[in-house]
């Protein structure tokens, strides 16, 4: 499994409060970088995980230092507040900074950005920041979603094309849907690697999908976890999944009472009282009559 050093940079402007990814854009990133952190340490328990903001009324901030514990990551979510506008640029070279300081050289370097939040920069200052992280051997992976503007994808893709090398950089570009942003990034090179060997596990059809990527030198478990290894971590992933569909489907109940529209589920309910109250009333007819013929 590749050693990794990885810095996680979540976008906490003012763009992330919008609603359009559930539940919003900014839990929708702390649930992403939660599975992004037990992805890389379960990988390789060697793998450290830091976290920052490029958000803000300070600006960027190291929220997180590399760590393989996950309550850090937890805490520096939790203290995040959201405001301000993001800082793209000067967010991932401070991230490139934390990442030189690693303790274990041998780590490879890898940034991994959300960005929900229009792109102030300018793009020519994004190209040469990509290419001087490629000439470093940084990868930086970019997990768009939002604010899906010309103007943004044209300087994303701009400073993607400058910073891919031999290490492997990815863009995910994830459009508002009914699926949560981790589905998309556990699908995606981002964390099934550059050969998608992850996402064959994951979205394979049927079960051999999953049987395949299980047995491939353990690709492919649910949520990126072996549950052999870390079966309590595998059933909170789980239990968090579950919760979220409940929650999804109440909502899409809601919305519909809100429509006006009528539940399937109330045609045959009241057919079937009406059959239970004619054969109740049979059984009545029927007891009399014995009653009856007894006396």
């Amino acid at each position: 499994m590749v050693l990794e050093a990885t810095m996680i940079v979540v976008d906490n402007s003012e763009s992330s409060r919008n609603g359009d990814y559930l539940p919003t854009r900014w839990e929708a990133q702390t649930d992403a970088a939660n599975l992004i952190f037990h992805t890389k340490t379960q990988s390789n328990p060697e793998s450290s995980v830091g976290l920052m903001s490029m958000g803000g009324s300070s600006g960027p901030e190291v929220l997180t230092t590399l760590t393989t514990n996950p309550g850090k990551i937890l805490d520096g979510l939790h203290r995040t507040k959201v405001k301000g506008h993001s800082q793209l640029g000067t967010g991932i070279s401070i991230a490139s900074l934390a990442l030189k300081h690693r303790q274990n050289k041998s780590q490879r370097q890898r940034i991994i950005v959300f960005v929900c939040s229009p792109v102030e920069e300018e793009r020519s200052g994004l190209v040469k920041l990509g290419k001087r992280l490629k000439k470093n051997n940084t990868a930086v992976d970019l997990v768009v979603f939002g604010d899906l503007t010309d103007e943004n994808m044209d300087k994303l893709n701009a400073f993607h094309e400058a910073v891919k090398g031999s290490e492997g950089s990815h863009m995910e570009v994830v459009h508002p849907g009914p699926n949560l942003l981790s589905d998309s990034i556990v699908a995606s090179p981002i964390l099934a690697g550059e050969g998608g060997a992850g996402a064959a596990g994951m979205n394979g059809a049927g079960g051999e999908g999953g049987a395949g990527g299980a047995g491939a030198g353990g690709d492919g478990f649910e949520f990126g976890v072996d549950p052999s290894v870390d079966p309590e971590l595998a059933l909170v992933l789980r239990m968090s999944m579950e919760e979220e569909q409940e929650r999804q489907a109440r909502e899409q109940r809601a919305r519909d009472e809100a429509e006006g529209k009528t539940p399937l589920e109330s045609v045959p309910e009241e057919g079937g009282s009406g059959e239970g109250g004619s054969n109740d009333k049979k059984l009545g007819d029927g007891d009399d009559k014995d009653k009856m013929d007894t006396a």
